[in-house]
Parts: structure tokens; sequence; C-alpha cells
């Protein structure tokens, strides 16, 4: 099939080059010219495994290219659309500006037939005003919406090998051919007995929200248990491998620690709450503002455990923190509680230095203060403190006698419980954990 990406950002550059590989004939298309020079040279504007490799094998093909200019799409039987929805300047709600612009320009290249695909995680109610607009301005043209769940650093893989396809269509003809052309689109995985859900715009908008607002609260749940453990000298991780044996419960998600951030899971809820309560089901969703309160008491937190670990001033001590990006295997630091504790301590009087492995130049952006240094043993050395907040496989893998001979002093905060205790304080390191004793 001939398909169209509209916006080439990390869902829709990885979207872009997937379809492809899946063996149809696909632009991608941006207003962002930096954004798409990078790609037609096979360049990932930001960092994603798997992604650079996969945009030289398939540009080779000669089924991949990008453009500027939405006439590119003209010919194109499937168009996604997948541009951003970050939160509003100010408020809780989405900003729809971009999913808005991307349909006003795609509508006039859309013939009968065609099929425009939502991807964009939206409020609900956002498709049924989208295909009122779609088959307005292009008459015969149907809209679905099929949400994205993309885990960075998972992101191939996870577009590649799904683990469910959910399709949002209206009732009847024009639900049955978007049904059918999204068939095509997505052969290959449905040959290898991929789930498929078929619903109404409402409910596929639905999934997504809903997902990332129960991924959330599992987070805030074990982190406010991490609260009663550090109360009571209980081990929080323990606790989370008991609870997790649980098959209704189960392990995942439930790790205590400096708490989530990035792109998705804080706007998503704080948006999925607005939403409620333009609705006026706001009662309903009461307890998200608590998984946020949770999550971001977390940072806090941290800093106050710091300040304790290095005699109960921060003024003047030399903090490193290990971690950037809001996940390891990611340059993404969008509202990133390792960013946020890094200018916290620094406010309080610290002399901060930050490394991660791939994500310095986008926090450079987001945090000009900070000061930055990608050599992990130059960030080292000196330190009053380390602060792990991003779990990269390097500083798991740390050698607790060889930093202890980098330091000044050996005190270390495990943000995201992921050291061995034991071997840490064996070596001569104040260690300090999550709601561990």
């Amino acid at each position: 099939m001939r398909i169209s990406v509209i916006g080439c950002g990390y869902l829709g550059a990885v979207h872009a080059a997937s379809m492809a590989k899946l063996g149809h004939d696909v632009v991608g298309i941006d207003v962002d010219e930096r954004k798409i020079t990078d790609l037609q040279a096979g360049r990932a504007p930001f960092f994603e495994p798997g992604l650079p490799e996969l945009l030289t094998e398939v540009q080779e093909t000669g089924r991949l290219s990008f453009s500027t200019d939405m006439a590119a799409a003209e010919g194109a039987q499937v168009h996604f659309v997948c541009v951003g929805t970050p939160q509003r300047k100010g408020e809780y709600a989405a900003d729809l500006t971009y999913v808005d612009a991307a349909f006003t320009e795609l509508i006039p290249y859309l013939h009968e037939g065609d099929i425009a695909v939502g991807k964009s995680t939206v409020p609900v109610g956002t498709a049924a005003r989208l295909a009122e607009a779609v088959a307005a301005g292009a008459p015969g043209a149907v809209l679905a919406w099929n949400p994205e769940f993309l885990r960075e650093g998972h992101a191939v893989k996870d577009t590649l090998t799904p683990d469910r396809f959910v399709y949002g269509v209206p009732e009847g003809a024009a639900g049955e051919a978007a049904t059918s052309a999204l068939d095509e689109v997505y052969a290959t995985p449905l040959s290898d007995d991929t789930p498929r859900l078929v619903v109404d715009y409402a409910t596929a908008e639905l999934v997504k929200t809903a997902a990332n607002s129960f991924l959330a609260t599992k987070i805030s749940f074990i982190n406010a248990m991490a609260e009663i453990c550090a109360a009571t000298g209980a081990d929080v991780t323990a606790l989370a491998d008991a609870i997790g044996m649980d098959d209704r419960i189960g392990r995942k998600f439930l790790n205590a620690g400096v708490g989530f951030g990035g792109g998705c899971l804080p706007k998503d809820i704080r948006a999925f709450m607005a939403r409620a309560g333009e609705l006026g089901a706001d009662q309903a969703l009461t307890f998200l503002r608590e998984v946020d309160d949770i999550n971001m008491r977390r940072r806090s937190r941290v800093v106050e455990l710091t300040r304790e670990l290095v005699g109960g001033s921060l003024i003047g001590k030399r903090v490193t923190v290990l971690g950037a990006a809001f996940k390891p295997n990611s340059d993404d630091v969008r509202d990133s509680p390792a960013l946020s504790v890094a200018a916290q301590l620094q406010l309080q009087g610290a002399t901060v230095t930050v490394t991660d492995p791939e994500a310095l130049d986008n926090a450079k952006l987001r945090f000009p203060e900070l000061s930055y240094e990608p050599d992990l043993k130059k960030a080292l050395y000196n330190a009053h403190a380390l602060v792990l907040l991003t779990e990269w496989d390097q500083y798991k893998g740390m050698d607790p006698v060889e930093t202890g001979s980098l330091v000044d002093e050996q005190n270390i905060l495990d943000g995201r419980n992921v050291l061995d205790p034991a071997s840490w304080r064996a070596a001569g390191w104040n260690y300090r954990g999550i709601g561990r004793p």
C-alpha cells in the first residue's frame, strides 16, 4: 500500500520506518526541515535503539521517503497522523493545535476511499469531531483511530510486533472499509495472531489514556508504600516481590523510586482529568490527582534524602546526578524526574554535575544552568554524593570499590533501587535506597 505519515517526531518516524519494513511505500511528512533532512540522510533525530539501522535498511529499498510538503500525501491510500499533543501551558488539558493543523492541511489531499488514521493520544471526543471535518472536506474518505502503545527504548519492536491492535471506526460500510484497510497495513503482524479489537471512536481514544493512567497509578501506589516502609523499617523491594506474585497484581511497574516522567504518563493523566471535568465526570478520576501528587512528591523526597546523606546541608556539597533522561535507552528529558531533582539540589546550594550517555544535549536545552559531563569518571571525581536517578546499565554495573576511589565522600542515593546495598556498604559506602532499610 502507499502510506503517508504526518508528523515525524518520535511516534511518526518510528511508524514510517516500520511501515516501510512491512513492505509498504511510505512518505513521512513534517514541517521541521532539520528533522526531515536528518531522516532523508538516514539519521534518527532522537535516540532510539534500532531505529538508525532500520532507517538505513528501508531507505535502501526505496520504499521510504520524507518531505516537508503536505502535497507528498497525494495518492496515498492510508494517512497516519502522528503529531504531538502536549499539555497546554498553565493547564492540565491537552493542546490539540498540532492535531487540528495536521488534519486541516491533510483534508484537501484526501479522496474517496482514503483512510485517515489518527494515532496521537487525544481527549475522548476528538475523533468524532475530526470525523465530521473529514466528511465535510473530503466526502467518501473515512476517519479511523488507531492508538499507539510504544515504549521508548523498545519502539521499533513495539511497532513491528505489537501486543495488540485497536481500531476505532464508525459503524456500517465506512467502518468495514477502514478495518479492511488497516488489516492490509498490518497484515504481517496480524498473520502472527496479534490480537485485534475493533471498537468505536470513544473507546479507542480511551484505551491509551486508561492504560497510562493504570500504569501511573501502579507506580504511585508502590511509591506510597515506599513512604510507609521508610516509616516502619520495612523493605519496599521485598514487599513488591511478595505482592507481585499475586497474578491479579503482577510484578511489573511495582518498582519504587523517584517516580515517572516522560512525554506520556504525566501529561496524559492530567489531560484525562481535564477532559473528565469537561464531561461532568471529574469525580470518577479524582484519584488521579493523588497519583500525580505522590509522583511529584517523590522528587522532593529524593532531595531531602540527599541532604540527609551529606550531613544535613547541601550548601557547598558536590553532587553528581547519574542520569538526565526520564528512563534508560532514551534521550527524552520531558518531565524528567532526574533533571527536576538536579535543579532542586542546585537551588538548595549544591554544586551539581549531571551525566548521561545520551540525553545531555536535550538536558542542556531544558536546564542550561546545570553543569553537564558526558564522561562518567570525570563526573564522579571529587563528588560528595552520587544520586542515581536513571537506571542505565553502566550505572547499575558500577564497581563500588573503583567508584569509591574517585569520589571525595562515599555517599550514594539509589533513587531507582537497582544497586545491591550489601556490596556497596561492604565497600564502605553510605548507601540509601527508596523505602529500603
